[in-house]
């Protein structure tokens, strides 16, 4: 079986997941290769070239319109001799959007990474044309359940995973008292969903000796840096980080940051339990509580509090057998259910049960009528102001 997964090579989690997948799904005999569109030209980012060897990259022209590139990714597809596809909602809205236009005997798995009203959205409107859904959380499976009437039987849960063995190889030191903790942020430098400009005011509330690390890059880089300097005491900003370099850089810090608004499951929050980097992470529910039990493998503490954020740290520092305890049962957490091996069997069972008995779904759209359904278009949603939508975002998690 051969499967075409939409997504671009990047830095990034999405991304990670396709490679852990791909990795995993080959002893099962299910190839998957990546399959994006970029401009005519420009080509796979530096750095990401031989990732070339695992996918296909469409070239579209930059000036024409989605149906250009509608068609071309469907002739890439019939090409590639695919028996299916699997489409991350809302990665990107053409290649969310083909899976409506697509030949009928094409296999369409579809996957939800996130808890946003406008994903869920999407979701509703290609729901029909998927014959299953996977939900990284099980968070995201009850919303569309039971709130959007996606079908039991077809909806399943199966977390993001890691391949522990590229972990293996790191070596985590105690930290001595005296030496101040090493947080990090690992992720993308944006403040709606990671709320990253929380952080310079968790770090001015944390002893002197502490340090954060900030590593990634994001449409907020640049606010983020007008607030805390690259020069500031105490800042480092590492920058986009390779997939084969996360293992290192996780074990040289002891506390993982996540202060998100929403998420789906990153794959930075379970790269840094498999490292034994102890995650202290908002608390989402059906997402942060589906992997962290609080006060046993990380600690929870409510979205935007910062203060609560800097009291857990500081009893962290003064009680470095309780970090370590916490290290150890972390990763303890992710090598009992959170494994590239599990992924990949729960993923394998679905292709091949919808393979063997394709549930009914709706006739493909002619290309010829192409268009942007409303829960694929910008909603009203999109334009409040960004201090309202935080806000809401943020009551909505403590309710």
């Amino acid at each position: 079986m051969k499967i075409a997964y939409f997504v671009l090579p990047h830095l990034g989690g999405t991304y990670t997941v396709f490679r852990n997948l791909r990795a995993g799904l080959a002893p099962h005999g299910i190839e998957l290769c990546w399959l994006g569109f970029v401009p005519v030209g420009q080509g796979l980012a530096p750095g990401l070239e031989r990732e070339a060897a695992f996918g296909t990259l469409v070239e579209v022209p930059s000036q024409d319109d989605d149906r250009v590139a509608a068609r071309l990714m469907e002739k890439a597809i019939l090409a590639g001799a695919f028996d299916g596809v699997v489409v991350n909602v809302l990665s990107d809205r053409i290649q969310t959007n083909i899976v409506r236009y697509l030949p009928a005997d094409l296999l369409r798995l579809m996957v939800v990474h996130n808890i946003t009203p406008g994903t869920y959205a999407a979701a509703e409107v290609i729901q029909p044309h998927v014959h299953a859904t996977v939900c990284v959380s099980q968070r995201c499976r009850d919303d569309l359940v039971k709130r959007h009437h996606f079908p039991a039987m077809r909806t399943s849960v199966i977390a993001n995973a890691v391949a522990i063995d590229a972990f293996s190889a790191t070596d985590r030191s105690p930290r001595p008292i005296g030496q101040g903790l090493r947080l990090l942020f690992l992720g993308r430098i944006e403040d709606a969903s990671k709320g990253v400009l929380w952080l310079p005011d968790i770090l001015t509330r944390l002893p002197a000796s502490s340090t954060l690390t900030i590593a990634g890059e994001g449409p907020d880089l640049r606010r983020l840096k007008a607030v805390m300097p690259e020069d500031a005491p105490r800042v480092i900003y590492a920058g986009p980080v390779a997939a084969q370099a996360v293992p290192a850089l996780l074990a040289r810090h002891d506390i993982f940051l996540m202060p998100s608004r929403y998420e789906g499951l990153p794959m930075a929050l379970v790269e840094a339990m498999t490292a034994g980097c102890v995650p202290v992470a908002s608390r989402i529910r059906g997402v942060t509580e589906m992997i962290i039990e609080h006060g046993r493998d990380g600690l929870l503490f409510p979205v935007g509090d910062t203060v609560g954020v800097a009291e857990i740290v500081r009893a962290l520092d003064k009680d470095r057998a309780r970090l370590g305890s916490l290290s150890a049962a972390a990763r303890r957490k992710v090598e009992g259910a959170f494994t590239v091996e599990r992924m990949a069997a729960d993923y394998a069972a679905i292709l091949r049960g919808v393979a063997a008995d394709p549930p009914p779904i709706a006739a493909p759209l002619p290309m010829d009528a192409w268009s942007m359904p409303r829960g694929l278009r910008a909603g009203l949603r999109t334009f409040l102001p960004r201090p309202v939508k935080n806000w809401l975002r943020g009551i909505r998690e403590r309710l």
